[in-house]
């Protein structure tokens, strides 16, 4: 053999290996934006391009993946679902009218959705578009086709534009009682100018509606660039926002910064083990739940809608959050993951309190919406404090928990002080509800969303444990003693001739309705977006005091069983016309909707903790695939998704309040969170996958577990959980395993 071609060959190898280096896959590679893309029924989700809880955040406006046209680019939204601010778009040829209502055709696969990076090609238009985010600034570039270049803007709520020197763009839109700014500049000379028309308005009788443009020659290699920043102060703090982090015009430069914060953020969980499939699910789970709730301080001030005034202050102020959704699992979460951030976010819901006199239920950028019922916000309070979180003010916090559980009202869907059906509630232990086809008489009755009243009553007992546990935190006896009493006000909607939750009357008459269908769109006369069979297991604060009204362990266990079994009584279209929010239907639970997480886990409490095992796996695989239809119901800005980066690590924290999770069974055979103490917590299922679902032995710090539960102070000193899977369950494991203790009052 020739000499040299030894020498070759180690250099062929050293190349080849530096290649597979250079091509080591990150964690962000495996984030699908497209995923749920299409929604079963109701909302899918977004192809969002934003920092991690960051006020800008852009997807392009279309109606779903099946869409094939482009409305707008919008420089950021709203609130989650809230609506877009500040439309773009490119076009070839002059603004005429009939270009603003034009929407830009694109091909699927040539499209990059990445959360730091967006580029499409407009396939009619040749028009290739790029985007890239900051926490208060973006920037545009496109790449035009002839020699010529337009770009149109129009305000998407109620704003106006104004055109400075052919070379700036400043915006001002209004919506929901504040505004939002622009301040834009593009790197060509070209044509400029703004207009504003009144028109007529659904939701106004006059609306703004802003238009502005700039067209010209394009420079040789075709290119316009347009960056901007976004203020909710003003136009000013928009040009200071976008000075501050985009000086020059790289959207390369932008693009990468971005990605080594999403990096950072996916590399903070790793796994090993599992298909791809499920890295792309979890990855992109994990991904969802960072775009709320998001930081809108600019730089030492901020906008609040709480009191409509500008802040001073050097602590994030953070908005955007439905906590009847987030409560469950998105808070829990980032409570392991970012428990300063946790804490900064709690501190802003009290000082939303101290600005509008109410701790808020859902705090939108615009100000509080009363969405969904209950007051979950006191469940998250306690749950952080017994988690050690300590970034908020306790005491003010619970002088907000306090009045809102005695003195705002309880109605689904409003704010203000309480009605005459809290005064029944408060004297009697339960909301009352109507007989089918009854005639309101409480006016302040939202004519949709209705009373709700056995959702309202088992989610006030609830919230009222809470109070009651955060004022033993406290040192208060006294309002312990009187919000545990409110804390079995559950027990008065228990029907145990149906073993359901179940609606009475005024007088205290159980009233004659069909669980699975009656009340109305939603079941909102008496439940909330799901039926009654779903509202059965709402008492996460007491789950041995529901066993014990439903007949013992086996009861409650085979009421389980029943649950997963019970066929709808009618067609699915029938079903779903009434309850289109009861998506991802197996029998009678509904995985589309949060108040069905924790229900699998249930079986942890029965003599058949291999049920809970099973369950998990079977919604996993069924409901959460990679791929458009991936997400079963309306993924709630990460309130759904939360759930599934859980649950496929292996455990989920069953009863928020509670300081402690209840253990599943995990996709990856390892998982490793490193926290932010600086320890880690690693799951390690041997064996692990999909027929190996079942756990056959287990450990916690080498020691054998004899409960399928650990503690927050476990994970955070950094435990290790071994689990060994097998394919057939392990029926003794478990069996008699006694967790009673975690909920003695």
């Amino acid at each position: 053999m020739n000499a040299a071609k030894f020498l070759i060959i180690p250099l062929v190898l050293a190349v080849m290996v530096g290649a597979c280096k250079e091509q080591r896959h990150s964690n962000s590679d495996y984030i699908d934006p497209d995923i749920g893309g299409v929604g079963h029924l109701l909302q899918p989700t977004r192809p969002t391009v934003h920092i991690p809880n960051q006020m800008v955040r852009m997807y392009p406006v279309r109606a779903d993946y099946l869409d094939d046209q482009i409305s707008w680019y919008p420089m950021s939204i709203i609130s989650h679902r809230q609506g877009e601010l500040f439309g773009i778009k490119p076009i070839n040829g002059g603004a005429s009218d009939d270009r603003w209502g034009y929407r830009l055709t694109y091909d699927h696969d040539l499209e990059v959705k990445r959360p730091w990076y967006y580029q499409a090609w407009l396939v009619d238009d040749e028009i290739q578009v790029e985007y890239a985010p900051t926490a208060r600034a973006g920037i545009y570039r496109f790449v035009f086709p002839g020699d010529e270049f337009s770009l149109i803007f129009q305000s998407l709520q109620q704003g106006t534009f104004a055109v400075k020197d052919n070379k700036v763009i400043e915006g001002e839109e209004e919506f929901m009682g504040m505004k939002a700014f622009i301040y834009g500049e593009w790197n060509v000379a070209g044509e400029a100018g703004a207009e504003t028309e009144t028109v007529a308005s659904p939701r106004r009788l006059e609306q703004k509606t802003g238009r502005a443009w700039i067209s010209g020659k394009l420079p040789e290699q075709k290119v316009v660039k347009f960056k901007y920043g976004f203020s909710f102060i003003s136009t000013e703090q928009a040009r200071e926002n976008l000075e501050k982090v985009i000086p020059g015009w790289s959207l390369k430069e932008i693009k990468e910064q971005g990605k080594k914060v999403w990096e950072q953020k996916m590399n903070q969980i790793s796994v090993k083990g599992g298909t791809t499939a499920q890295k792309r699910t979890f990855y992109t789970a994990l991904y969802r739940t960072y775009e709320r709730m998001i930081n809108i301080n600019e730089y030492g001030k901020y906008f609040s809608a709480y009191d409509h005034r500008v802040h001073e202050s050097d602590k994030p102020f953070y908005v955007d959050d439905w906590v009847w959704d987030t409560y469950l699992a998105h808070h829990p979460l980032r409570m392991i993951l970012d428990p300063e951030q946790e804490g900064d976010m709690l501190q802003s819901y009290v000082d939303m309190y101290k600005q509008s006199g109410w701790l808020p239920q859902f705090p939108l950028t615009w100000g509080d919406n009363p969405a969904m019922n209950g007051f979950h916000s006191s469940i998250v309070m306690l749950d952080a404090w017994r988690k050690g979180i300590r970034g908020f003010d306790i005491e003010t916090a619970y002088e907000g928990m306090k009045k809102n559980a005695t003195m705002a009202t309880m109605l689904p869907w409003r704010n203000g002080p309480n009605c005459s059906l809290d005064s029944f509630y408060y004297e009697h232990g339960y909301y009352p509800a109507l007989h089918p086809g009854e005639q309101e008489t409480v006016p302040q009755v939202h004519p949709f969303e209705r009373r709700q009243a056995v959702a309202v009553t088992l989610g006030g007992a609830y919230d009222s444990w809470a109070v009651a546990q955060m004022a033993g935190e406290l040192g208060n006896k006294d309002d312990y003693d009187f919000f545990m009493k409110w804390a079995e006000n559950y027990k008065n909607v228990y029907n145990p001739e149906k073993k359901l939750m179940w609606p009475r009357d005024a007088e205290g008459n159980w009233i004659d309705i069909d669980p699975k269908f009656d009340g109305g769109p939603g079941g909102r006369d008496y439940y909330d977006e799901n039926n009654g069979y779903t509202y059965a297991w709402q008492v996460q604060h007491d789950i041995p005091g529901l066993i014990d009204l439903m007949g013992g362990r086996a009861e409650f266990e085979k009421n389980l069983d029943n649950l997963f079994r019970e066929d709808l009584g009618r067609r699915k279209w029938q079903f779903w016309a009434k309850f289109p929010d009861a998506t991802g239907l197996v029998g009678q639970f509904s995985m589309g909707n949060e108040p069905s997480f924790h229900i699998p886990y249930l079986y942890n409490f029965t003599s058949s903790p291999w049920k809970t095992q099973r369950r998990i796996r079977f919604l996993l695989d069924v409901w959460y695939k990679d791929n458009i239809f991936g997400i079963p119901g309306d993924e709630d800005g990460g309130g759904m998704t939360a759930f599934v980066v859980f649950s496929m690590m292996g455990f989920y924290p069953i009863t928020p309040g509670i300081p402690w999770y209840t253990v599943g069974s995990p996709v990856f055979e390892e998982v490793t969170i490193d926290l932010s103490n600086g320890r880690q917590f690693k799951v390690i299922a041997k064996n692990a996958s999909k027929v190996n679902k079942y756990i056959q032995k287990a450990e916690f710090n080498g020691k054998p577990m004899d409960i399928p539960w650990f503690s927050h102070e476990e994970l955070v000193n950094g435990g290790v959980l071994k689990l060994v899977m097998g394919p057939k369950p392990n029926k003794a494991l478990w069996k008699d395993a006694d967790v009673g203790f975690l909920y003695e009052k």
